[in-house]
C-alpha cells in the first residue's frame, strides 16, 4: 500500500493517477481518507492528553488531601476519564480499521509510461522476436498430442483431483525438469540466490504481497487453519524480510525461487480444461529483488530481459507487452508481459509477468533499510522466469512434427540426455 504520509503530503499525485486509472469510487475513498486520517491524528492527540490527566489528576488529588482543602470536583473528574478514554479509544479504533480499509485498496502509483486503457487489448506492443514457425500440417492440441504419445493422463486426474489437474509421465516430465534446471542455473550464474520457500503461507504475510480480491478468486485456503496455498513463489519471497530493517550495503538481494503453484482460476474455454496451460497446480522459477528505490527501475528491465533471454534461447517467438491502466490492477507500478507465440491459435499467450512493485509491497511488510541515520522503504520487483506449464505447451506446438514427434529445444537437450521426445513405450 501506499505510505501513509505520501498520502498526506502529496494527495494530488495520488488524485491524479486515480483519474488516470478511472477510478471514480476509489477518488471518493481517497477523500474520506484524507479526512479520517486527520481525525485520527487530532483524536490521537486528545487521548494522549486525557492518558496523561488521569496520571495527573491523582497527585493534585492527593496534593489537595494534604493541603486539607476541597476535591469534591477533582474526584468527579477523575471518575469520568476512564469513560472518556474508553469512548475514545473506541473511535481512535474505528478510524484505524477505516484508515486501514481504504490503505489496503488505494493502488500504487502508476509509472509515467503506463498506457492508459480499459483492458488487454489495449496493452501496448514494445517488441516482438523470432521466426514464428510454418507448418505443411494441422498442429494437434497440445493436450490431444500429449495423450496419444503416452505423456499425460488428464481422464484420471481429473477423476481422482477434478478438472484443472493433470499426470505428466515419461519425457514430458523429465522436460518439466529440464526446463527449471535451465531457468535455475541461468539465473543462479547471475548471482541470483536460488530459494525453495514454504508453500503455505498466513493471512497477514499474504495480505502484504497481493490485491485482497485475490484470497476470494485465487487462493486456496486450509480449513481449520490460517494458512493459505501460495499461487507464485514470488509471495512467500517477499514475505520473507517481514517487519525487517536492512543495512544498505545488503541491498540489492536477488532471488530466484522454485515452487509449485495453486490458483483456484480456470479459463471457461474448451482449449483450457484439457490441457496443462492455465490449471489449478503448476510448477514456475520465479526471479525477485529486494533493492533501493533509485534502483528499481534498472532491476525491472534486468529482470525482463533476463527472461527474455531464456524465451530466445529456447527458441520461442514472442512479444513483449507493456500492461496498460486498466489491466494492471493495484500493487505493480509497471508491469511487463512476455506473450509467447502459439502456433495452433495463430495468437501470443502470456509466459511471463514482470512486474515493479516499487514501496507498495514493502510498506505493507514493513521492510526498510538504514539509510544514514533515516529508514526507508525498499523497493521490491519480480518476473515470472519460466512457468513450466505454459512454455512446455509452447515447445509442443512450435516444435511439433508431422509424425507427433516432437524436437527438444537444443539448449535443453543436455538436461534430457536426448534431441527428440516420440511415444512412451
Amino acid at each position: 500500500m501506499l505510505d501513509i504520509k505520501f498520502i498526506r503530503e502529496h494527495p494530488e499525485i495520488v488524485r491524479k493517477d486515480l483519474e488516470k486509472r478511472n477510478e471514480k469510487e476509489k477518488l471518493e475513498w481517497l477523500e474520506d481518507l484524507i479526512k479520517k486520517d486527520a481525525e485520527y491524528r487530532q483524536l490521537l492527540q486528545e487521548n494522549q492528553r486525557l492518558r496523561q490527566r488521569r496520571n495527573e489528576i491523582t497527585e493534585e488529588i492527593n496534593k489537595l488531601k494534604k493541603q486539607g482543602e476541597d476535591i469534591k470536583e477533582k474526584i468527579q473528574e477523575a471518575k469520568e476519564l476512564p469513560d472518556k478514554i474508553k469512548k475514545s479509544d473506541e473511535l481512535l479504533e474505528e478510524l484505524k480499521n477505516k484508515i486501514e480499509y481504504y490503505s489496503m485498496r488505494i493502488p500504487n502509483i502508476l509509472h509515467e509510461s503506463v498506457p492508459v486503457g480499459k483492458d488487454s487489448n489495449d496493452n501496448a506492443v514494445v517488441k516482438e522476436w523470432g521466426e514464428k514457425p510454418k507448418f505443411s500440417f494441422e498442429l494437434k492440441p497440445h493436450g490431444e498430442l500429449l495423450q496419444e504419445l503416452g505423456l499425460a493422463d488428464f481422464e484420471k486426474a481429473a477423476e481422482v483431483s477434478g478438472h484443472g489437474f493433470y499426470y505428466l509421465m515419461g519425457d514430458i516430465a523429465r522436460l518439466e525438469l529440464a526446463l527449471v534446471n535451465f531457468a535455475v542455473d541461468s539465473l543462479t550464474k547471475k548471482d541470483y540466490v536460488l530459494v525453495e520457500p514454504p508453500l503455505m503461507l498466513r493471512r497477514k504475510p499474504y495480505e502484504g504481497v497481493t490485491d485482497l480480491k485475490d484470497f476470494e478468486t485465487m487462493m486456496y485456503k486450509i480449513d481449520n487453519e490460517d494458512l493459505l496455498l501460495i499461487a507464485t513463489s514470488e509471495h512467500p519471497i517477499g514475505a520473507m524480510l517481514m517487519n525487517e530493517t536492512l543495512d544498505e550495503n545488503k541491498l540489492p538481494m536477488k532471488f530466484v525461487g522454485y515452487s509449485p503453484c495453486f490458483r483456484k482460476e480456470l479459463g471457461s474455454h474448451s482449449i483450457d480444461t484439457r490441457g496443462i496451460f492455465r490449471v489449478h497446480h503448476f510448477n514456475k522459477v520465479e526471479q525477485f529483488v529486494f533493492c533501493k528505490p533509485e534502483d528499481s527501475w534498472k532491476f525491472h528491465e534486468e529482470l525482463l530481459q533476463n527472461a527474455e533471454e531464456l524465451f530466445q534461447k529456447l527458441k520461442l517467438p514472442y512479444r513483449i507487452v507493456n500492461i496498460c491502466t486498466g489491466d494492471i490492477g493495484i500493487v505493480a507500478a509497471k508491469k511487463y508481459d512476455i506473450e509467447a507465440w502459439y502456433p495452433r491459435e495463430n495468437l501470443y499467450r502470456e509466459v511471463v509477468s514482470c512486474s515493479n512493485c516499487t514501496s507498495y509491497q514493502a510498506v505493507r511488510l514493513n521492510i526498510k533499510y538504514r539509510k544514514g541515520e533515516e529508514k526507508e522503504f525498499v523497493h521490491t520487483l519480480n518476473s515470472t522466469a519460466i512457468a513450466t506449464s505454459r512454455a512446455i505447451r509452447a515447445i509442443l506446438e512450435n516444435y511439433q512434427q508431422k509424425d507427433g514427434i516432437i524436437k527438444i529445444p537444443t539448449v535443453l537437450q543436455k538436461y534430457m540426455g536426448k534431441k527428440v521426445i516420440g511415444k512412451r513405450e
